[in-house]
């Protein structure tokens, strides 16, 4: 994964990343601080997000994500995101199929360019993600 110039492009790669069954962690900021809302679970901090993104990569398969209307704006250091997706995998243990009309949205942080600097990741890292499927009340 090459270093990304903006922060719309790496969400655009996460996506390509999900559809392709490509290791997820490296999309995200490594540090206590990092939380992952999906539509069943809460995440807090780095090393339970990791855990998590790759267990979900293990096991499911065929993801389709669309994306609807990605907005996205940077600041120095920092950037935000708010998305429409349509979403759908299948359980790769059990072949059960799940679509989702979802909202994401998030924080990214831009990473210093250095070297030793944590995964080898894109330089914009999620720092909040937040995804959510909406239900009528």
């Amino acid at each position: 994964m090459a270093p990304t110039e903006r922060a719309e492009e790496v969400v655009h790669d996460y996506y390509d990343a999900l559809r392709d069954g490509d290791p997820l962690e490296p999309y995200f900021l490594q540090d206590e601080s990092t939380v992952k809302f999906g539509i069943s679970e809460s995440l807090f901090g780095g090393a339970d997000v990791a855990n998590a993104l790759e267990e979900q990569t293990e096991t499911t398969e065929s993801w389709t994500v669309v994306s609807r209307h990605l907005v996205t704006k940077e600041w120095d250091g920092f950037a935000t995101f708010a998305d429409e997706v349509t979403m759908a995998w299948t359980d790769a243990e059990r072949g059960d199929q799940n679509r989702f009309d979802s909202r994401w949205s998030g924080t990214l942080i831009e990473r210093l360019s250095d070297p030793d600097s944590q995964n080898g990741g894109p330089n914009w890292q999620f720092a909040l993600m937040h995804v959510s499927a909406p239900h009528e009340l």
